[in-house]
């Protein structure tokens, strides 16, 4: 009897989310090939495993059962790939890596040279997904990493089955105008958030649902009348006047004509982070990219901050740009 991966991951993410819809969400599926993966391990064990109860899915006493072994078998799969690794001595081996655009633009080249002089063995293959997409892309098994954004004020959902590490951490600082720089005694998010347009993600994102949260906090609310995702978009569009937009050291690189980065006196941060799975953590190859992503956030961060810090009055940011 073969039980392939990834119907065992589509019942374990229904245990956990309970509903066909809120599994699909979760594993970047749609609830059609949800159903498709159960009715497929039905079928290949002779088994009801699932069973409606309202909107609801509930696991029958054989779907139970088939869940706790789902689980190792998996972490036995994961933990034998490591085991592996460690047996032939060499760091090596093909990694898949989910990127999103700041991390593709910024992070993603300077890790993979400094991988490369390091560990020529090990090669990565990188697939850009959405960035709030990175945990469920790694617990869905579709890349074996992910770069991903965790912020205080919205985290991430958290599963033992999949680790975030931390790369750094970046505090926002305010992409304005050039020339429209708010006075000291203005620079709180609450007078920020009444006198300026915003330029935003949509509030359901993690990253728009953070800026939100924190303006709220300190008593404002954003007048968002551009909801723009891209970053670059974004800075372009605060270049040209239409409004204000938060910024981090990373996100300039992207970048910094026409905008002068503002610090915020209060502290709104995000975290730069790398989803990997849990057994996966034990693979020297993994741990290897890591370490590349973890020099190269740290070095392009501050290269960034640096840049910046030499370019007052130029276009660019203040030396209190925010970058961590």
């Amino acid at each position: 009897m073969e039980l392939p991966g990834v119907q065992l991951r589509t019942l374990l993410e229904l245990t956990r989310s309970r509903t066909m819809t809120a599994a699909a969400a979760a594993l970047g599926y749609t609830p059609g090939a949800v159903s498709q993966h159960i009715a497929a391990l039905e079928r290949t064990t002779g088994a009801e495993l699932v069973r409606r109860a309202g909107r609801r899915v509930e696991l029958t006493d054989a779907g139970r059962v088939l869940a706790v072994h789902a689980e190792r078998i998996l972490g036995a799969q994961a933990e034998a790939v490591a085991a592996l690794e460690r047996a032939r001595g060499e760091v090596g081996g093909r990694l898949r890596l989910g990127v999103f655009g700041t991390a593709a633009a910024v992070l993603l080249p300077p890790a993979l040279r400094r991988l490369a002089a390091r560990h020529p063995g090990v090669r990565v293959a990188s697939r850009e997904v959405d960035v709030d997409q990175a945990y469920a892309e790694v617990l869905a098994g579709r890349v074996d990493l992910a770069l991903g954004l965790d912020y205080p004020d919205a985290p991430l959902d958290r599963d033992g089955a999949v680790e975030l590490v931390r790369l750094r951490s970046e505090r926002f600082a305010l992409a304005v105008p050039a020339g429209r720089v708010p006075r000291a005694a203005d620079r709180r998010p609450v007078s920020l958030a009444a006198a300026h347009d915003w330029i935003l993600p949509a509030a359901g994102s993690y990253y728009g649902r953070a800026i939100r949260t924190a303006c709220r906090r300190a008593g404002g609310e954003p007048r968002v009348v551009h909801e723009v995702t891209d970053t670059a978009t974004s800075l372009a569009m605060v270049g040209a006047g239409l409004g204000v937009a938060p910024l981090t050291g990373l996100m300039l690189r992207l970048r910094s004509e026409g905008i002068v980065a503002v610090p915020l006196r209060e502290t709104v941060e995000r975290h730069v982070v790398v989803a990997v799975g849990s057994a996966a953590r034990g693979r020297p190859s993994v741990a290897a990219l890591i370490a590349a992503l973890r020099a190269g956030a740290e070095g392009e961060a501050g290269a960034a901050a640096d840049g910046a810090a030499g370019r007052p009055g130029a276009g660019g940011a203040t030396s209190g740009s925010g970058a961590g």
